[in-house]
């Protein structure tokens, strides 16, 4: 692949692939070159936050992610600005999504479930604390890192305790519906700790049962399931999970389970080992403020230079789950809202195929050099679904496939890749040492994806 490819900095940041998109950023793996440190960068740009006045709910977003220093919240280390973009500097979660690892493999032992949910309820527990709500709980939005442990992250949708009226409520309805508590919906303002509490409720039902407690197609049946707490819980649930669940899945808030009560709870008590860290004082906020600002002194310097589009170490070390390259060619991966595949075809062989695929499965195709964006003609459960994917040359002879959701539904795009790669089967490169490694590891007996 001859294809030139720009590579940025911004400040002391080398900037490498895209690892997540919205309506207003974008996330790169990024490598601070003074540490060598991998970080996640989100990326949003100033003339899109003035135009739908977010320039407050952007400042209110990274003013509580760095009030928050606890090992089981993703981590800020700063932010910058340039003339046109603001650059948040987050830590890189190598382990994915615990959402990833249901739809996996499922519902989990009671210990494993027990474990994530001490460690989510601690944390929230702090962000309460420090006036924080984070008001949009769910299993996507909770990272796992290379050691397995549970890390909350996006914070777009928290609120601060400023942002409480008078009458000790906030009034903002927010979060997957799925996940959000009566009192949300009813619109009439809520606590945001009781709300949260909720979530929590419903993250380890789902945890424990592998489906969600309240499920509905039609928005309006859904919301008077969550209003009426109508639930069935599963057979296998232990009574003390099952109790704690009912307690906390209360639709009256005013008769719901506090944080404290769950500490002292008999089943959520066992095995606890809360986790012990040195809070800082003093933090700065400075940095936030001057990224706003368009003063030349505040203003961090980009620079970009143009490099072949040949796949380095830098780039493969941010594909593979932590620092180990030996999982990047493994086919037992977990899906995430990426997976990658490799191949021995020809660059363009690749893609003229991909599109051949993707088209009879109701997806327009645009295709820009080695870059293709799929866009389901059909609206889903969250929009359309968009799908970015990228050739990258590994070796003279392989190449490697990306395909990531950019925008839409996480199962919709799992969905979507089993039934692509089904059709590229021929393209997709797989050894017999590969096939006899992955057979006896299949748990579920449900097909893999090849290499994703």
């Amino acid at each position: 692949m001859s294809t030139p490819k720009v590579k940025r900095r911004v400040g002391k940041y080398e900037l490498g692939r895209t690892i997540g998109e919205g309506t207003f950023a974008k996330v790169k793996f990024a490598r601070n070159t003074e540490t060598g440190e991998p970080v996640a960068l989100k990326i949003l740009d100033k003339e899109k936050v003035l135009k739908h006045k977010l320039v407050e709910q952007i400042k209110r977003e990274i003013s509580t992610m760095k009030l928050i220093k606890h090992p089981n919240v993703v981590r800020l280390y700063e932010v910058m600005g340039s003339k046109t973009k603001i650059f948040i500097v987050l830590e890189f979660v190598t382990g994915g999504e615990l959402f990833d690892k249901i739809v996996n493999f499922g519902r989990m032992s009671e210990d494993e479930a027990r474990r994530y949910f001490q460690q989510l309820i601690h944390a929230v527990d702090y962000c309460h604390s420090r006036g924080v709500y984070h008001r949009d709980l769910k299993p996507e939005n909770l990272l796992l890192d290379a050691q397995g442990n549970l890390k909350i992250s996006d914070f777009g949708l928290s609120a601060l305790s400023q942002q409480v009226r008078d009458d000790g409520l906030l009034h903002t309805t927010c979060g997957t519906p799925n996940y959000v508590a009566p009192e949300v919906l009813d619109d009439r303002g809520y606590d945001g700790a009781t709300a949260d509490l909720w979530s929590c409720g419903v993250i380890l039902f789902v945890l424990l049962a592998g489906y969600l407690p309240f499920d509905d197609s039609n928005l309006m049946n859904l919301y008077k399931k969550i209003s009426l707490a109508e639930y069935t819980c599963p057979s296998w649930l232990s009574l003390g999970a099952m109790e704690l669940i009912v307690k906390i899945l209360d639709p009256n808030p005013m008769t719901r389970i506090t944080i404290p009560e769950i500490l002292q709870n008999k089943w959520f008590k066992e095995g606890y080992k809360p986790p012990v860290f040195q809070e800082e004082e003093n933090i700065n906020l400075d940095d936030i403020h001057a990224a706003f600002k368009d003063s030349e002194a505040h203003l961090v310097m980009e620079k970009k230079e143009i490099q072949p589009s040949v796949m380095n170490a830098f780039d493969l070390i941010s594909m593979s789950k932590g620092l180990n390259l030996g999982n990047l060619f493994d086919e037992e991966q977990e899906f995430k809202r990426e997976t990658r595949f490799t191949s021995r075809c020809p660059a363009n062989e690749i893609i003229n195929k991909i599109e051949a695929a993707a088209k009879p499965l109701g997806f327009n195709v645009q295709k820009k050099n080695y870059k293709m964006k799929l866009e389901n003609l059909k609206a889903g459960r969250k929009g359309k679904l968009n799908i970015a994917t990228e050739v990258f040359e590994v070796a003279p002879s392989l190449h490697m496939v990306e395909v990531r959701k950019a925008k839409g539904d996480t199962l919709e795009f799992h969905k979507f890749y089993k039934k692509l790669s089904v059709r590229l089967k021929d393209v997709v490169w797989k050894t017999e040492e590969d096939m006899k490694n992955s057979e006896p590891d299949d748990r579920d007996g449900n097909h893999k994806l090849h290499g994703s």
